[in-house]
């Protein structure tokens, strides 16, 4: 039994409970709705486009300004 009951401060009362096999159906009608089309279509929308050089800057470094004054502390 799934229990779908909160937490009450009085505990005489009974714990509500879903038979197994319809907690089984609302996941797997959440599963289908999940990856369905639309909902394929409006996790895309809220998600920015992800960076493919975020991890690999051209300069070669994280914080170009911070990698610069590193060399010339190191020059000097």
């Amino acid at each position: 039994m799934v229990d779908l009951s909160f937490s009450r401060f009085d505990k005489s009362e009974a714990i509500v409970g879903l038979p197994p096999d319809l907690a089984v159906m609302m996941v797997s009608v959440s599963a289908r709705q999940a990856t369905s089309p639309t909902a394929m279509f409006f996790a895309r929308q809220t998600c920015p486009p992800f960076e493919t050089n975020l991890l690999a800057p051209a300069h070669g470094a994280f914080n170009a300004l911070v990698a610069a004054s590193l060399r010339h502390r190191r020059e000097a």
